[in-house]
């Protein structure tokens, strides 16, 4: 090692001696450059202080780019002018493994920035919040600043020389090991990310999952809290939530209600052609709009027209004003064309071992009348 050192010395020494104009101008050059790099630098930071606090794009790649090193810019520039410097071999090769050094932690440096950048992004303009997410972007910071430096650590220990079969594999294994340990964090872990990055619901959102219904109070690092309509705290495991089906009511466009109008066979035929206009006419003075109004089916009691409106928004309780006027809008005009909605009948028969019928009641005999003769005397 120190004959190495010493041969560095002598040979670097020779160097400076017999081109020291070449050196000259690219240690200039490198000057400049380190100046420009700082410069970018200097501009991601205003960048990032132009998206400070509105959750955009410009905070996240501003922020990476600030996170450039010295180490890296100064390295950068050493390397660029190496060759027109024209040094000794062992100086280009100590060069160009203190760059590879610098440019892999630098590299795992700005993606971790990104990933953390994007996280950020997406549950600040979602409005995620609580402390059960900050706990889970703590745990995710973490997680990805092992992953990103423990590959970048195996890829200069690989430049180096060093076999890194052994390591990896020790690596992997040890991954495996922990995986399995934790498998019920790291699955509510990775569902919390489903949910922040795939959005099926925000806090705030009006869901029903599995016969639940209520809104989301706090999406966490485990499960999600969701306050039902009966005022109770419902607290559901993220792993859970996302293996059933769920019924996002805070993203629909509009509101379907769906009636079966059952109408007496004995209506006029004329009337029953009616009948669509009617109800068109019916849902357009209710402030609705009909989607479907026709016959549907011939019931066993019944003419069954199937009667399905919309209504725009959102809003529940004017939906239901609605739906209340439309139900008392039906029941008055269909009395004003003489439309008869029928309740189900039924009657029933009693009948002896040889299929007569037999009536509810004992038959009566009749009754004869008989006149009295006067005595004889």
């Amino acid at each position: 090692m120190e004959a190495q050192a010493r041969t560095l010395f002598d040979d670097s020494l020779i160097w400076i001696e017999s081109h020291w104009l070449n050196i000259a101008i690219a240690a200039g050059v490198a000057v400049l450059i380190v100046a420009s790099l700082h410069a970018v630098r200097a501009w991601a930071m205003r960048l990032c202080q132009r998206g400070a606090g509105t959750a955009n794009w410009y905070s996240v790649i501003g922020r990476a780019l600030s996170k450039t090193g010295n180490f890296f810019i100064i390295m950068t520039a050493l390397r660029l002018v190496a060759g027109y410097a024209n040094p000794p071999q062992m100086v280009a090769t100590t060069i160009g493994f203190l760059f590879t050094i610098a440019a892999v932690f630098q590299v795992a440096i700005w993606v971790r920035e990104l990933i953390f950048g994007a996280i950020e992004h997406r549950t600040t303009s979602e409005n995620y919040n609580g402390e059960g997410l900050a706990s889970a972007i703590g745990i995710i910071r973490l997680l990805v600043s092992i992953v990103l430096f423990a590959i970048a650590t195996v890829m200069v220990l690989s430049n180096v020389g060093v076999n890194v079969t052994g390591l990896v594999a020790g690596l992997g294994i040890g991954g495996i090991a922990i995986g399995l340990a934790a498998q019920g964090i790291f699955g509510d872990l990775i569902a919390a990310l489903s949910i922040i990055f795939d959005r099926p619901f925000r806090v705030g959102q009006h869901i029903k999952y599995n016969g639940t219904d209520g809104t989301i109070e706090q999406i966490g690092l485990k499960s999600t809290r969701l306050r039902s309509v009966t005022g109770e705290l419902r607290i559901i495991s993220n792993r859970q939530l996302l293996d059933k089906e769920i019924q996002n009511f805070s993203d629909r466009r509009l509101i379907r209600f769906n009636w079966m109008l059952g109408v007496a066979y004995e209506t006029p035929p004329d009337l029953l052609d009616r009948l669509p206009q009617i109800l068109v006419e019916i849902a357009e003075a209710c402030g609705a709009r009909t989607t479907r109004n026709g016959f549907a089916n011939f019931g066993p009691s019944t003419l069954d027209y199937e009667f399905i409106v919309e209504i725009d928004g959102t809003d529940w309780t004017a939906a239901n004003r609605i739906r209340d006027k439309l139900a008392t809008t039906i029941l008055r005009r269909f009395a004003q064309e003489g439309i008869d909605m029928p309740y189900p009948a039924q009657a029933s028969f009693t009948a002896a071992p040889d299929g007569k019928l037999i009536m509810p009641y004992p038959e009566v005999q009749p009754v004869r009348r008989v006149d009295k003769e006067p005595d004889e005397t």
